[in-house]
């Protein structure tokens, strides 16, 4: 299979770059994935690279996006940090992405087993890994009241699930090229969670103004 051209890339909706995704998703983990030519596809992205949709994720080694979704060289712009948590670099970068290349989709991605968000729950500190693991403490001080036993699973993964909607208000509350392409309709922004049992992504939040075919107007 060759790269997305710049026709599919001009004619893809925020909307449909999320399906675009979901459908990946699910040949990831039916093991049906694409065949490509990964030579075929270096030399086509060389000059030129039409990636439809930004995902941030965690640094974690089983969280590339581009297998889990099943894209290819030049299909996402791929942010990974531990904790999948967000900086006024990481926005810049998606600034870049969003207005500038003309990127559809913002992607933040949490995922099952985290173990920034373990350590984060468990007040680890270790040089500079104190100041990012304090990024994850709002999603915390949100979770903790539900759980009398901190640090347990069921609390890890929802802190997990909190730090994902964190990262996605950051992203929209620091950014004002962001906000502007959103309310224009011209990008969306999803949030999830990737199994690292399962390989399923549960997206758990989405944020989309663009008029959508047989959808409603969504703003949740």
């Amino acid at each position: 299979m060759k790269t997305h051209t710049k026709e599919f890339f001009d004619n893809l909706t925020p909307y449909t770059a999320y399906e675009v995704l979901k459908e990946g998703n699910k040949r990831f983990v039916n093991n049906l994935k694409i065949n490509r030519n990964l030579l075929q596809l270096l030399n086509e992205t060389a000059s030129q690279q039409y990636p439809f949709a930004v995902a941030l994720s965690c640094m974690d080694s089983r969280t590339s996006v581009e297998l889990i979704f099943d894209q290819g060289l030049g299909d996402i712009f791929s942010i990974r940090i531990a904790g999948n948590v967000v900086n006024d670099d990481i926005i810049g970068s998606m600034e870049y992405a969003c207005k500038v290349v003309g990127t559809k989709l913002i992607v933040v991605m949490g995922h099952t087993r985290c173990g920034a968000i373990k350590g984060a729950c468990e007040k680890v500190e270790m040089g500079n890994l104190t100041g990012l693991l304090e990024k994850i403490k709002p999603a915390i001080e949100k979770t903790t009241p539900k759980y009398k036993d901190l640090c347990t699973s069921e609390h890890i993964e929802e802190v997990s699930k909190a730090n994902v909607i964190q990262s996605l208000d950051e992203i929209l509350e620091k950014s004002s090229i962001i906000r502007a392409l959103f309310r224009d309709g011209k990008i969306g922004l999803v949030g999830g969670m990737y199994s690292v049992e399962t390989g399923v992504v549960n997206f758990t939040r989405h944020l989309f103004n663009e008029d959508i075919s047989t959808h409603q107007r969504i703003a949740v």
